[in-house]
């Protein structure tokens, strides 16, 4: 791959001498998990900490929780609980974890979101989560077939049911949730079931829809092929990813379910995000940001990364035991992890008539090579195939906000466009 472009804009400067503001998704567990899911990029981690059960201490949780909040110089901050499975560590973990934001908030508004898996969850934890205002994320990837083909416990039984009784707890325990979903090679030609599937039986107002490419490798005595960076000698793409075409196809089927009835009352993430991109203010999402690298990770051990898919040895950008988590941010190395997500790009990715909103993706996708050398998204077809089907849907959006009007009223439009009037 050619060497990164030397490429700072004004708005990176206005980035680097505005006030300190990022998120950290904090992986209190590490990567312990109580699932074994085949498509995990996290499960194993453990093998890079010594494969050693991960307890974050009291100790270094009150450090995390005190530097945290001093170091964002913003009036809300937001924590991120995530894994592996962060209820591992049990209601009293966090229990601690709310004193502890209490004790150091110093007059800022704290909130807190946690990513689960559904399994463990019961009415004591609904208690905490509503009562403290948690956004829960649950991980549900669509019709029981596709959620347990590959989202299994560790002896290989099967989850949905599991994760729709949780569903159930949430609703009538108060808890807000969204969904999150992984999209997989089995999820392919199935986006507009799926969808009907969160709106209709799960009754999602807020979904995530994330692509998994990952690459592997085939391990003497692992019970499985262990999910590796595609830099490992001999690594090869995992059969369960899903391809550019299938991906593009799923987008586009589930933007069709959405835009003909749901604008305003069904949020989809990728959607939302490309509206902000068609009317020039930041997407919220980092994958479509032009640079990244403001959502670090902490593990449980105190280690800090740039992005929870670059954990590994060398992106470690230090510890916050010897290392203040204000300066890792500040740091050259973050800076540039950062930068590296548009400076990196092929120079067709920049010159392409999409790249406002698609900014070359996340770079964990990028596994292609661009005329010039420099590494390309793979997804890079589908998420074409996207742009330019919702486009004539997206610049009516933007028009009827500019004039003040509600993105909702696209409806009407669409379904004439679409034939349904």
């Amino acid at each position: 791959m050619k060497r990164t472009k030397e490429i700072f804009t004004f708005r990176d400067a206005q980035k680097q001498t505005g006030p300190v503001a990022f998120m950290t998704m904090l992986k209190p567990a590490g990567s312990a998990c109580n699932l074994d899911c085949t498509y995990c990029y996290y499960l194993d981690k453990a093998a890079q900490y010594g494969g050693r059960e991960a307890v974050m201490s009291d100790e270094l949780l009150e450090l995390y929780v005190r530097q945290y909040i001093e170091a964002n110089d913003v009036p809300t901050v937001q924590f991120c609980w995530h894994g592996g499975e962060p209820l591992l560590l049990g209601i009293d973990f966090y229990a601690r974890a709310m004193e502890l934001q209490r004790k150091y908030a110093g007059g800022k508004r704290i909130e807190n979101t946690l990513q689960t898996n559904g399994t463990l969850v019961n009415e004591r934890w609904c208690e905490l989560f509503a009562a403290n205002n948690f956004l829960v994320g649950l991980s549900l990837d669509g019709p029981e077939d596709i959620h347990d083909a590959f989202r299994l416990t560790k002896g290989g039984r099967p989850t949905f049911s599991r994760v729709m009784r949780t569903v159930e707890l949430f609703r009538s325990g108060g808890v807000e949730y969204n969904t999150l979903s992984v999209v997989n090679r089995l999820s392919e030609g199935r986006g507009a079931e799926i969808y009907r599937f969160f709106r209709d039986t799960v009754r999602s107002r807020y979904m995530q829809f994330l692509p998994a490419v990952e690459h592997v490798v085939d391990v003497e005595g692992f019970h499985r092929p262990m999910i590796v960076s595609p830099e490992r000698e001999g690594a090869r793409l995992a059969e369960w990813s899903v391809t550019a075409g299938g991906y593009g196809e799923f987008l586009c089927d589930v933007f069709d379910q959405w835009v003909v009835g749901d604008v305003g009352q069904t949020f989809v993430q990728l959607f939302d995000a490309t509206l902000a991109q068609w009317c020039g203010v930041e997407p919220g999402v980092c994958s479509m940001g032009e640079t990244c690298g403001d959502a670090l990770v902490v593990e449980h051990n105190g280690d800090v990364y740039s992005c929870d898919h670059f954990v590994y040895p060398e992106h470690c950008l230090g510890n916050i035991r010897e290392t203040p988590l204000a300066e890792i941010y500040r740091s050259a190395r973050r800076r540039d992890f950062g930068l590296a997500k548009r400076n990196a790009l092929p120079a067709e990715c920049l010159a392409c008539r999409y790249y406002f909103a698609c900014r070359g993706e996340c770079p964990k996708h990028r596994f292609e090579t661009g005329a010039d050398g420099c590494r390309k998204n793979s997804l890079c077809a589908g998420l074409m195939r996207y742009f330019r089907h919702a486009e004539p849907y997206m610049d009516h959006m933007r028009d009827l906000l500019a004039r003040q009007q509600s993105p909702a009223w696209v409806i009407p439009f669409a379904r004439k466009r679409m034939g349904f009037i």
